[in-house]
């Protein structure tokens, strides 16, 4: 398994300490929707903190549907799942917290060692089997199952990430009509924007099976919109699988959803061909030999203690006869009280001595008495100096002006004279410039129909908007008569400042999608000012008259002021 400088990165300047009391020991990832971080509950056990992209966050309509989708998690408890433990949709901003898995992503684990061996593809196969199950009995459609969204824990897989799950009452992809998935991993009704149900998942299971037993997808590399063309058109060739798994992984990715199996077959499939070991519980033994050593994860952020400083002064101590305090050094406690000369010496020397002491603090009040005052007038000269500007007949006037001549009425110097307090000049300290504020536009859909606008209207049914999405040969791409465009290939989570840098110097109108997945973040500048970011949420660029081109985002604006 990675090190854990691999999975945990530190956390950075921009990220929060603390999220709704859960304070945060390490960056987990990040994607289109957020941040995830590590946390720990009270208790000291490890959660996964999803915080929602600020941008996102600021949207009603995104609030409500990630309010609908804390409701359905709350409701999946499985063996095989990460269970929602904690979630506030309505937080500043957004967040959840999910059971933390202790273990690498079916992706990364197959990315690292190769294929599975075929006895863990069956024990992953019943165990995401499983998960599925307490997913669809919660009402809930996971729509997005893919290897990065299983991880290996110990004693199991654990399916994650019900982000973009769909309450299985509801048989439209989303409001906007727009298919949602991740391509490679796509049903063939998902990517045609068909009805999605519980035999979506099925298909996707198979998928994430064969690329377990495969190493690479069933369905091929390469662009999304030749893998999804493939998916709607053509049956994979299972060759190449181990013999003891195409008649299963065949019936999951059958084209039309009925002629799949359900999730409760599957299960019994599996357990059939593991044999004793289904029953004598050998699953746990086959998963450390294939996620290696388990991470140390770090421990909890302990809460600042309050720092209690010792007083300056010490406490008072009691005193003897002679004024010494008690408790010193040598033989004060056995002093015999002093003859009365020895005593009217001392009164006469310790009166001297305060007299002395009191003239001398007079004399030092004064003299900073005198030093403030004088301080406090150059002060006010100074003030005034500097926040007026002296015309002809202003600097004659105190060229004329001796320093024993009386101040005239009306200035400053006349009004202390009188008593009185002068107004004090001040200058108004210039404001620095506003910021523009992010408006966003989450789940935007676009085809070779439609357009977006980055002044409004944002949503355009026609060609005329400042982003448009062709689909031609070689390949797809966006483009703009009006805004220059650019891609990002740092970290996601571009901000404003992301952008102008960026696009300093670009001058392109139109970028490729060849390279684009899901999360991309695309910059664009328009003529006014204005700077948008576009991040893709899915995109399916198949061949134009297969009906399965376009890309859905979500695209935040900047206003020029």
């Amino acid at each position: 398994m990675e090190n854990a400088t691999e999975v945990f990165q530190p956390l950075q300047a921009d990220d929060p300490p603390v999220v709704a009391g859960y304070r945060l020991a390490a960056r987990i990832g990040a994607g289109g929707m957020g941040r995830v971080y590590l946390s720990h509950t009270q208790g000291g056990r490890p959660v996964a903190i999803k915080v929602v992209r600020p941008e996102l966050a600021d949207d009603p309509a995104f609030r409500r549907r990630f309010r609908r989708e804390i409701k359905a998690a709350q409701r999946v408890r499985g063996a095989y799942t990460a269970e929602l433990v904690d979630a506030d949709a309505d937080g500043v901003p957004p967040w959840l917290a999910t059971l933390y898995v202790p273990g690498p992503s079916l992706a990364e684990t197959v990315a690292r060692r190769g294929p599975l061996p075929v006895a863990a593809v069956l024990w992953l196969m019943a165990g995401v089997a499983e998960a599925l199950q307490a997913i669809h009995d919660a009402g809930v459609v996971h729509r997005d199952l893919k290897p990065s969204n299983v991880l290996l824990a110990a004693d199991g897989p654990r399916v994650i990430d019900f982000g973009i799950s769909l309450a299985s009452g509801v048989t439209s992809n989303t409001a906007t009509g727009t298919a949602v998935g991740t391509p490679q991993f796509m049903a063939p009704e998902q990517a045609t924007g068909g009805e999605v149900t519980a035999a979506t998942d099925v298909f996707a299971l198979g998928q994430t099976a064969g690329f377990a037993a495969l190493g690479e997808p069933l369905y091929g590399d390469g662009p999304s919109f030749s893998v999804l063309y493939r998916i709607v058109h053509s049956e994979p060739d299972l060759s190449p699988l181990p013999e003891q798994l195409r008649p299963m992984l065949a019936r999951c990715l059958a084209a039309e959803p009925a002629e799949r199996p359900s999730l409760a077959e599957v299960i019994e499939w599996c357990r059939r061909r593991l044999g004793r070991d289904a029953d004598g519980g050998g699953g746990p033994a086959v998963w450390p030999e294939v996620t290696g050593p388990e991470v140390t994860v770090p421990a909890p952020i302990p809460t600042p203690t309050p720092v209690h400083t010792m007083p300056l002064l010490a406490p008072p101590q009691a005193t003897g006869p002679t004024g010494l305090p008690i408790g010193l050094p040598g033989p004060t406690r056995q002093m015999l009280p002093m003859p009365p000369d020895q005593r009217r010496a001392r009164r006469r020397r310790n009166a001297l001595i305060t007299a002395v002491a009191v003239t001398a603090g007079a004399l030092l009040l004064t003299g900073m008495a005198w030093t403030v005052t004088e301080g406090l007038d150059r002060l006010r000269d100074r003030t005034t100096a500097s926040s007026t500007t002296p015309g002809p007949e202003t600097s004659a006037r105190s060229s004329g002006s001796s320093p024993g001549s009386s101040s005239a009425p009306g200035t400053a110097e006349g009004a202390a004279e009188k008593g009185d307090r002068a107004p004090a000049a001040s200058s108004p300290s210039p404001a620095g410039p506003e910021q523009p504020q992010p408006t966003p536009y989450p789940l935007q859909f676009l085809d070779e129909k439609n357009s977006l606008g980055i002044k409004k209207p944002v949503n355009r049914k026609d060609r005329e908007g400042d982003i448009r999405f062709t689909c031609e040969e070689p390949g797809c791409a966006l483009e703009s008569d009006t805004s220059v465009i650019t891609m990002l290939f740092a970290d996601p989570g571009a901000t404003l400042e992301t952008c102008r840098i960026a696009l300093t110097g670009a001058r392109s109108r139109s970028f490729s999608l060849a390279s684009a997945a899901p999360g991309s973040e695309f910059c664009v500048k328009h003529p006014s000012g204005d700077i948008g970011l576009f991040v893709i949420q899915v995109k399916s660029t198949a061949l134009p008259d297969s009906g399965v081109s376009f890309v859905t985002g979500d695209l935040t604006v900047w206003r020029a002021t």
